[in-house]
């Protein structure tokens, strides 16, 4: 396997949450759930770790982690945009590969991090993610989970929340299984981009499918620029977005220890 070209890693990490306040600073077996996704990129051999912040607390709570605090603007609309500001910030190459890392994933495999950053090394698209195969049927047709699809040359074609693809003869016949030999996959939503696209992508509009699907991805696409996609090689467990999250999450931690 190729050597892992340098690499930051961005985290953006929003104070506020409709679902669960103060979510970056929230306890996950005796440390903020902020820190434990700093930790997770240092341990992927980042270069450079970026935790993007709106708000002083979240800030000391990474005092003495090794990371860099960039404070910015509390009224980005997403994460992009937050890491576009911590860009220029920083002053980062065009061609820097930016692994941005959501502030919600403590258990984020190092390996995987390290793979979206080679497959945007590799690839001469100004983005990156990962996907792993969709394993049964109720998965699939779940519209939470994020499908896609892609192309012999390993880009993306097209992300939905719809079944896809459609194997319509198997589908015809039931839907309770998976037909063999369809490449089913599943959207993991870490991203990595070249520092000078970061601009551009946040000055994109808005697009219908993006409208459509509220997948910004698609923003991406329908504005012509491709997007690589790699299989992670280890499996992302869920993020953590609700109070049943944080105990799935206490729960897991218990069994570890």
């Amino acid at each position: 396997m190729p050597a892992v070209p340098s690499f930051i890693v961005a985290i953006p990490a929003r104070y506020g949450s409709t679902r669960l306040p103060a979510k970056p600073l929230r306890d996950l077996g005796g440390v903020p759930m902020v820190v434990r996704v700093a930790q997770r990129a240092l341990q992927a051999g980042a270069g450079q770790v970026v935790v993007a912040v709106d708000d002083t607390r979240v800030a000391e709570a990474l005092a003495g982690q090794g990371v860099d605090i960039c404070m910015t603007r509390p009224d980005h609309a997403s994460g992009s945009d937050r890491l576009a500001e911590v860009a220029a910030h920083y002053g980062w190459a065009d061609d820097a590969v930016v692994v941005n890392l959501q502030g919600d994933e403590p258990f984020a495999p190092a390996a995987g991090i390290r793979e979206v950053a080679r497959a945007l090394a590799e690839d001469d698209a100004p983005m990156a993610t990962l996907a792993t195969p969709v394993t049964d049927a109720h998965e699939l047709f779940d519209p939470n989970v994020v499908k896609l699809v892609r192309g012999a040359n390993g880009r993306a074609l097209y992300f939905s929340r719809a079944p896809l693809p459609w194997a319509r003869d198997a589908f015809a016949i039931g839907r309770d299984a998976l037909p063999e030999s369809v490449p089913f996959l599943r959207h993991i939503g870490i991203y990595a981009y070249r520092a000078g696209f970061l601009a551009r992508y946040t000055g994109l509009s808005r697009t219908p499918l993006e409208r459509a699907e509220s997948l910004e991805q698609l923003r991406v696409l329908e504005h012509g620029y491709p997007i690589a996609v790699r299989l992670t090689p280890e499996p992302f467990p869920p993020g953590i977005d609700t109070e049943a999250d944080v105990e799935r999450a206490e729960r897991w931690l218990a069994t570890q220890r």
